[in-house]
């Protein structure tokens, strides 16, 4: 069942008023250089395609590229999917995306990836809301971390990621919600650490709900806080400078400070169709720690390269 391989194309060209689409992060060994790949699908009547949409944290610039239905094509036993010439999977990316505006081509290979927990009754990040029905917009962490060889070459700029850092999650549904917060680094001074948060207003039969799925990998060890393990957020603030949000499980208290620095223009779904504007930052910065039980400080440092999203709507609920 496809449920439990959240990784591989979920839809099929059948579906209407849908999107799905993988966010492929590379961060370079020096952290000078950051780029996100997003491939995806849009289907929507009248506007079905297949688009690669890419971010250069260097100078803040992004594009979005078309491509006809007909030039995407995918791997239904294993997380593989090619958009014209480009192609991207668990294994790495090979580009070749020509625009008005880019000239991508490249390839980098991932390896020593760390994969999320799953099981029976948690398929994925979402744990046992992946079997929920009528969901506007699920989610799913590829890879928690891995390491980069190869490099690319954007609009004339040679990039090497060797010995970079990599990240992959996704998303497919039909909208993005109304309202949320998205936190991502694996760029600590502890090489294998990784951490991601999201907050969110999720809309459900009529209702609404805030969700919180997030983790924090660490010496090979997963600390996870979500709905779903009745963890919770509290102590939130947001100005133009900062964001700071704590997170408690039932053993584990974390706290959360975001630095805030550029932000870039990204495309993102409505009722399948990528019509919809955010801001995403991914040269921000994050400072976590980690107290046990009793109030103990487990472990404090601080995350570059840090992808950031926020829509101000979200502070009306939480």
């Amino acid at each position: 069942m496809r449920i439990f391989k959240p990784e591989v194309f979920q839809g099929n060209f059948k579906r209407k008023n849908y999107f799905e689409g993988w966010y492929f992060k590379q961060v370079t060994a020096d952290m000078l250089h950051t780029v996100s790949v997003i491939p995806g699908v849009s289907l929507v009547k009248n506007d079905q395609h297949a688009f690669i949409q890419i971010m250069d944290g260097s100078t803040g610039t992004t594009d979005y590229v078309r491509y006809d239905l007909k030039d995407f094509r995918w791997e239904r036993r294993e997380f593989t999917v090619e958009i014209g010439s480009s192609m991207f999977s668990a294994k790495g990316i090979s580009l070749d995306v020509r625009s008005e505006n880019t000239n991508l081509e490249g390839r980098i290979d991932f390896a020593n990836t760390v994969r999320y927990p799953s099981g029976l009754l948690s398929p994925g990040i979402m744990g046992w809301y992946s079997f929920v029905p009528f969901m506007e917009c699920n989610h799913g962490v590829v890879s928690v971390n891995h390491d980069l060889a190869g490099s690319v070459s954007l609009n004339s700029k040679v990039i090497s990621f060797e010995g970079g850092k990599g990240y992959i999650e996704k998303d497919w549904g039909t909208s993005f919600p109304e309202a949320w917060i998205w936190v991502q680094s694996n760029n600590f001074r502890n090489h294998d650490t990784s951490f991601m948060l999201s907050i969110a207003k999720i809309p459900w039969m009529g209702r609404f709900f805030v969700g919180l799925i997030s983790f924090l990998y660490l010496d090979n060890r997963f600390y996870l806080f979500s709905t779903y393990n009745r963890s919770v957020f509290s102590d939130i603030s947001n100005n133009k400078e900062t964001l700071q949000i704590s997170l408690q499980n039932l053993t584990r208290r974390l706290k959360i400070r975001v630095n805030k620095n550029s932000f870039c223009d990204l495309r993102a779904p409505v009722s399948g169709e990528m019509s919809g504007r955010i801001k995403e930052s991914i040269d921000s910065e994050v400072h976590l720690k980690l107290y046990n039980e009793s109030g103990l400080l487990l472990y404090e440092d601080t995350g570059n390269n840090v992808g950031l999203e926020i829509m101000d709507g979200i502070f009306k609920y939480i």
